[in-house]
Parts: structure tokens; sequence; C-alpha cells
């Protein structure tokens, strides 16, 4: 966007440069020529019309010309609010991008946590999954030895292949008390890991439900922090506008200057403006209205250099720009940038041999 402004204000500029260039000779070609005609021919009212109507001529492009350098001063801080605005995006940016990764690092430690712990936990159950088994196995063998000590309760062994009536019928036989007593305490056993056995899927299943939460939410600030570009390009972008920025203040100066010049042009135009009606300082006035037709020549010539360099830069000016600065090379961008300020070096109002009569 302020490539295209500054495109607009550089066709602007030209416009009015090529005013500049068309007052200066008109003022140079008819109106001082007729200026001074009048004067020698001592028609003095009509000298002062003529003198009037130069007048009106140059404040119209003063005041142009001003204009212009209000414009150059208001885009040169429109870019910098835009630089401004670029460098503050940037570390806000950046901000973001790094609290985001410090969420990230910290999701990612607490699911490495609690996966550990799940491990460890899943570890746990499969060892009690183990003994559970083996005291089964353990309680069954004592069982079965013992029924087989009993023909009545060998006889319910065979028939029942459950150890749970077995173990009914051992109590309700009231024999061997020493195995009736070991048995109690398997029993007692298997309770008690059975219990840890669903204190442990509980706690597995809590932990599963807490690792699948936090890689939900892991899943989602990755797509946040993904979901931002990269502040690279943004560092690339406020170099080139503070680049731009000081062509612009050259710019600014360069009108600045220009006003300047005009008010002295014009101060020397009408120097000798008093003595239009005084016969015996004709000659003076004369000479100054022919001073400052030179004057009004050399400037003219010289608009008319500065015209070609700001239709040349309105065409091309910060082309580059318009693109994402990304897909450039430094020395690429370097080399447009130097094309651009080079033109610039090229904007001069007077050559040096000429401004000396100009101060005077």
């Amino acid at each position: 966007m302020r490539a295209v402004e500054t495109q607009l204000l550089f066709g602007s500029s030209e416009a009015v440069l090529l005013k500049c260039v068309g007052t200066s000779q008109n003022l140079v070609s008819s109106l001082f020529p007729m200026l001074i005609q009048a004067v020698e021919k001592n028609k003095p009212v009509l000298a002062v019309q003529f003198l009037e109507k130069a007048r009106a001529w140059i404040t119209e492009i003063i005041r142009d010309v001003e204009k212009m350098a209000d414009r150059y001063n208001t885009h040169n801080k429109d870019v910098a609010t835009t630089t401004s605005d670029i460098i503050t995006e940037k570390k806000e940016t950046d901000k973001q991008l790094d609290q985001l990764s410090k969420d990230i690092a910290a999701m990612m430690d607490t699911i490495k946590k609690l996966e550990a712990e799940l491990n460890k936990t899943t570890a746990q159950l499969t060892e009690t999954e183990k003994n559970i088994e083996a005291k089964n196995r353990e309680l069954q063998n004592l069982v079965r030895d013992a029924a087989a000590q009993s023909s009545r309760l060998a006889i319910l062994a065979a028939v029942v292949p459950f150890i749970g009536p077995l173990l009914k019928a051992f109590y309700e036989a009231r024999t061997a008390p020493a195995v009736a007593e070991r048995i109690k305490a398997l029993e007692s056993q298997l309770n008690q890991l059975n219990a840890e056995k669903a204190s442990l899927k509980q706690q597995q299943w809590n932990l599963q439900v807490q690792v699948i939460d936090w890689r939900m939410k892991l899943a989602k600030l990755q797509l946040d922090k993904d979901a931002i570009p990269e502040p690279t390009h943004l560092g690339e972008v406020q170099r080139y506008l503070t680049k731009i920025q000081k062509i612009l203040i050259q710019l600014k100066g360069f009108w600045e200057n220009i006003y300047s010049l005009l008010g002295t042009i014009k101060d020397r135009t009408f120097v000798g403006e008093e003595l239009i009606d005084q016969p015996d300082f004709k000659e003076e006035f004369v000479k100054s209205i022919q001073t400052a037709s030179k004057i009004w020549e050399a400037f003219g010539l010289s608009c008319g250099k500065a015209v070609q360099i700001f239709r040349v830069q309105s065409k091309d000016a910060y082309r580059f720009l318009e693109i994402d600065p990304s897909s450039l090379s430094p020395a690429v961008w370097q080399k447009e940038y130097d094309s651009v300020k080079e033109r610039l070096q090229q904007l001069k109002v007077f050559d040096d041999g000429t401004k000396p009569a100009i101060q005077s």
C-alpha cells in the first residue's frame, strides 16, 4: 500500500514540476517581454497589469509546491507510523511465539511425567495380575492336595471343577486345621491383591484420561503457534521502510528547497516593482526583469530535468516493495534501492554555476 501511495505521490510531483516548467516558459517567452515592452513604451498601467499577472502565476506555483512539501511530510509520517506499527507487531509476535513455545514445552514436560507415571502404574498392574495368578494357582494346588486326603472331598473334586465348592466343603469338613488356616491366609492375600488391582486399574484409567486431555491441549497450542506467521519477514520490511524513509526525507527536503527558492526568485522578480512608473529608472527596472527572466529560464530547465526523474520513479519506484520481501534476495533488493537513491541524487534545482546569480 505504501508503495502505491509513493508512486502516486511521484506522479503528482511530476505534474507540479511540469506546471513549474510551463509557468517559467510563459514568464520568459511571453509575459516578461510584454512587460519590458510596456515599460519601454511608457505604459505603466499595462506594465502593472503584466506584473500582477506574473505575481499571480508565481504565487500559484509557490502554493502548489508548498502543498507538495506538506504531502511529502505527511507521507513520511505515515511511513514512519507504519514502521513503528511493524516494530510493535514484531515485538508482540515474538512475545506471543515465545510464550507459546514455553507453554508447549511445559505441556510436553507434563505429558512426559504423566506418561512415565502411566507406564509405572501399568507395570505395577501387570505385576499385581501375575501375583494374583500365582496365588490362585497356589490356592488351587493346596485345596486339591488337601482334598486328595479325604475320599469324600476327592470325589467332590473329581465331579466339581471349580474351587469355590471345594473350599466350602473343606471348611464344613473341619479337618486339617493347619491347612484351613493356610487357605484363609491365601484368600486374604488374594483379596488384598484384587483390591490393589482395582485401585491400579482406576489409577491407570485416570492417567490415560489426563494424557489424552493434555495431548489435546498440546495439539491446540501447536495449531495456534503454526497459525502465527514467522516474524522474520517483519524485520525485513522494517529495514526496507527505514530506507524508504530516508529517501522520503530527501524528497521532502527537495520540495522545501524548491519552495524556499521560489520565494527568493519571487522577491528577485519584484525587487524593482516600485520603479515601474518612474521614467528615470526605466532602464534599471528593465535590467531587473531581464535578470529575473534568466533566473526563471534556469529554474524551468532544472525542473524539466527533475520531471524526467520523477516520471521514471512514478512507474518504477518501490515496485520491489509490492513483492513479498522474502522472495527477493538481499542483493537484489539493495540493487533496486540503490537505483532509486541514485536517481534521487540527480534532483537538483540549479547547476552550481547558476546558484550565485540567484542568491545575489
